[in-house]
């Protein structure tokens, strides 16, 4: 099944993204031990078309736990960078 993750930074985060940038992209780099493939990730920017502020995961996984231990393991989520994750289950209709 496919889940969208949106996760929105917590306000003054940008410094504490960057330290742990690193070892959130080796963190993707295998994702097996979840059981979850990534079907596509990256940053959301603000307005500027810059300036990270969040992420957006596209995810296929056996089942939400599954997602949720995912989550919970990565760099990001231990350092508090997210004030807001939101996982949801997803139907592609297109692409």
């Amino acid at each position: 099944m496919l889940f969208a993750i949106h996760a929105l930074d917590r306000d003054g985060a940008l410094d504490t993204r960057l330290a742990h940038y690193e070892a959130h992209k080796a963190f993707l780099s295998d994702t097996s031990t979840f059981g979850i493939a990534i079907v596509m990730s990256g940053p959301l920017v603000a307005d500027d078309g810059a300036t990270m502020i969040g992420s957006l995961f596209l995810v296929e996984a056996p089942d939400r736990a599954a997602v949720e231990r995912f989550n919970a393991a990565d760099p990001f989520h231990k350092a508090g960078i997210w004030d807001r994750v939101t996982i949801t289950g997803f139907l592609r209709r297109q692409g």
